[in-house]
């Protein structure tokens, strides 16, 4: 059965919901391995940057590492998929860039951003809480082969400014920063572990199931569920 969700926002997970993990690992990840060195040398000043490299240092207790030791890690980081705050601050920065000079065009699955522009038009509230970094988020929303989507977005969400994905309390602050009760917050993600931490906070959950994911195996874990977005109904307070 098709779920129908009382809710009056949807917070998106990306990677493997909204978008092909398969486009993140096979292009995005060579991506910015190919720009970490020229990031690490020629924006080393810019205080982003540094505090993300300061980061690495830390991370690893190398504090005299050079740009050369912390290309190393991060690209060891990636092998891993190593969800590490400073890495994704450094990827969402190489991503930004690749967006604005073309070289890259963000993929979304086709029954995605008709979705989200009917849910937009019908007064549902959008929200993005991914592990990527809120620059690397709105780079990707900015740059769709359908347009840029950032306009249908009232906020994006990562792990330095909501926190882990799989602990509750990064739900609850989000719930907090929306506004929105969490009865009528919707996430809509892949992984069971995610869909659990929101529900513990009370939210609503879907999870996104599309095969050849990496989670689609282990199922919803009771959550309910849906292949494609267009099996999604959310309907808003008093409608």
């Amino acid at each position: 059965m098709s779920p129908r969700i009382e809710a009056d926002a949807v917070v998106l997970d990306i990677e493997g919901t909204t978008s092909a993990t398969g486009f993140v690992v096979d292009v995005l990840y060579p991506y910015s391995r190919s720009r970490f060195a020229a990031l690490l040398t020629e924006r080393a000043g810019e205080p982003e940057v540094a505090r993300a490299m300061a980061g690495v240092r830390e991370l690893t207790g190398e504090p005299d590492a050079d740009a050369v030791r912390i290309e190393k890690t991060l690209n060891a980081w990636l092998d891993e998929d190593r969800k590490a705050a400073p890495l994704k601050t450094l990827q969402g920065l190489v991503w930004s860039e690749g967006f604005a000079r073309g070289d890259l065009v963000a993929h979304f699955y086709a029954d995605v951003v008709p979705a989200l522009r009917a849910w937009h038009a019908a007064g549902v509230r959008l929200y993005v809480y991914s592990s990527g970094s809120v620059a690397a988020q709105r780079a990707w929303f900015s740059s769709a082969l359908e347009g840029d989507l950032l306009p249908l977005v009232s906020g994006l969400y990562d792990t330095e400014n909501a926190g882990p994905k799989q602990e509750p309390e990064s739900y609850r602050r989000i719930a907090a920063a929306t506004g929105v009760p969490a009865d009528r917050l919707l996430f809509l993600s892949d992984r069971p572990g995610e869909l659990d931490a929101a529900r513990a906070a009370g939210w609503r959950t879907v999870g996104v199931r599309r095969p050849g994911e990496p989670y689609y195996e282990q199922g919803a874990g009771g959550h309910a569920q849906a292949g494609t977005f267009d099996e999604i109904t959310v309907v808003r307070r008093g409608t």
